[in-house]
């Protein structure tokens, strides 16, 4: 019986069409990008609360899962916060499992056959992403060069490279690790059938109609429609996220889902950005220069989330002589985390500006990609910068408290809970952003606890210092797909 190719040779029979040269070096990065996969899902395993596992059992040297059919899962001992992959093989009663999709297959637990198929396109995205990888050791000098240097996609989600409805010549045109130039494009779209938020540029107006920037991609997918030419630009980290010439962002839609979720742009966004550009002007002037949002130039929608746009600052705006800016994603690419006391002074640094900011009332959706960090010439760490504040959390009832008029917003935004507002912070923060800079449990708690005792005293930090850490069940999110909204674990605390 004729069975279809394999997802990792499907991209290999696409790679050597498109770029043959490349084939060696996919085929090479393979086991790594299985371990690397099979790790993040042996994390989620491990620490999240799925309910078809029944019980784990620590032994001495490996870690045993009961599985509620009878069956048991063996592995090592899975640290939360690792970001090396070490676990190259698992156990399922006697058969030894190393590729993560054959593994959620044969585990046949519910919606697991459809995750599996996304577990197989993160593998085989991954090994492509590695092998076009090829990048001067030198630091880079323009900011989407920092954005370019990132690999793996997300530290922890099993998912961190799933790209469905990506053919491979697409991801090597759009994806920003294989350095493309894209040709934007721009639709024009009735005035007064859009939805607009700040300042639309002269440059997107045409008489009564406004151009929407559009990724060719959503172009020729979603929209299926023609476009108007306009600018090359560097794909970011989001890949939907492009730096134009002379340093202004554009998001655009690209409904499609990426690790875990379509990126389109609600028109709810569009809405919303004026008045966050505002809030985060104002909450710039309460850290002591310490951090700094990226405003949003205008943003506008034509009352469709396939067809919207958003205009950002650069976040080399907020750099002086000689200083760079990355994202925290892109730290590992510089070494500088391996020194402890670097380590200690970033954590520092981000602990610093994220609990009073959640003093204040704002909880920041702080992972390694919306999170930029200002380094001196020496690499010393001196301030932040933070870009999209469309999944923040907003408090009107602590901003009121300290003498701030809260936005002219509802909805997902705005929640006064003290739980979801340090969920918000703690899961991105320091379980996403911090962890994965860290890279270990032991060197995350080397780092927090050499930065704890310098920070000032509040029920925020008690928080941090005394319970678990919370963090987003991203496997059990992508395995309830009836559960609307984020779903939670909680991990141990790495300073216990």
């Amino acid at each position: 019986m004729h069975r279809p190719p394999t997802t990792e040779a499907r991209v290999a029979e696409e790679l050597a069409a498109v770029r043959p040269a490349l084939l060696p070096r996919y085929t090479a990065e393979l086991p790594g990008a299985r371990a690397a996969v099979l790790t993040r899902l042996w994390r989620a395993l491990a620490h999240e609360p799925l309910p078809w596992i029944t019980g784990r059992v620590r032994g001495a040297h490996s870690l045993a899962l009961r599985l509620a059919d009878g069956r048991t899962l063996h592995g090592p001992h899975a640290d939360p916060y690792a970001t090396s992959a070490y676990v190259t093989g698992v156990r399922l009663d006697r058969e030894r499992q190393v590729d993560p999709a054959a593994l959620m297959t044969a585990l046949a637990v519910p919606h697991g056959a459809s995750f599996a198929a996304e577990l197989a396109d993160s593998v085989a995205s991954l090994a492509l992403s590695r092998a076009g990888a090829d990048h001067p050791k030198e630091w880079p000098g323009q900011d989407w060069e920092w954005e370019q240097r990132v690999t793996d996609g997300h530290p922890y989600h099993p998912g961190c490279r799933a790209r469905p409805g990506f053919s491979v010549a697409e991801q090597l045109a759009y994806g920003p690790e294989h350095r493309p130039v894209v040709r934007l494009g721009t639709v024009p779209v009735p005035a007064a059938d859009c939805l607009v938020s700040g300042d639309w540029p002269e440059e997107l107006r045409d008489g009564a109609r406004l151009l929407v920037p559009v990724h060719p991609w959503q172009a020729d997918h979603v929209l299926k429609r023609s476009y108007g030419p306009w600018h090359p630009a560097r794909p970011l980290l989001s890949l939907r996220t492009l730096a134009l010439p002379g340093g202004a962002h554009v998001k655009t839609a690209l409904s499609v889902r990426l690790t875990s979720s379509v990126r389109d742009i609600s028109a709810y966004s569009v809405q919303a950005a004026a008045p966050l550009t505002a809030l985060g002007e104002e909450l710039t002037a309460r850290t002591d220069g310490l951090l700094h949002f990226t405003r949003t130039l205008g943003a506008v929608s034509a009352h469709s989330p396939d067809l919207a746009a958003l205009l950002r600052e650069s976040p080399e705006v907020y750099t002086g002589p000689g200083e760079r800016v990355l994202p925290v994603a892109a730290l590992a690419t510089t070494g500088l985390p391996d020194a402890p006391a670097w380590m200690a002074a970033f954590t520092r640094l981000a602990l610093t500006v994220g609990l009073r900011l959640l003093d204040l009332g704002v909880a920041l959706e702080a992972h390694g990609q919306n999170l930029l960090v200002v380094l001196a010439a020496d690499g010393t760490p001196r301030r932040l910068v933070y870009r999209d504040l469309a999944d923040i959390r907003i408090s009107p009832a602590r901003l009121t408290r300290h003498g701030i008029v809260p936005p002219a917003l509802t909805g997902r935004l705005v929640n006064d809970d003290e739980t979801v507002l340090r969920r918000k912070l703690f899961g991105s923060l320091v379980a996403g952003a911090l962890a994965g800079t860290a890279g270990s449990a032991a060197a995350l708690g080397a780092a927090l606890s050499a930065a704890v005792p310098d920070l000032a005293d509040g029920p925020g930090l008690r928080a941090l210092r005394e319970g678990p850490l919370p963090a987003k069940a991203l496997t059990l999110m992508r395995l309830s797909p009836g559960t609307p909204g984020d779903q939670w674990t909680a991990l141990p605390n790495p300073m216990s």
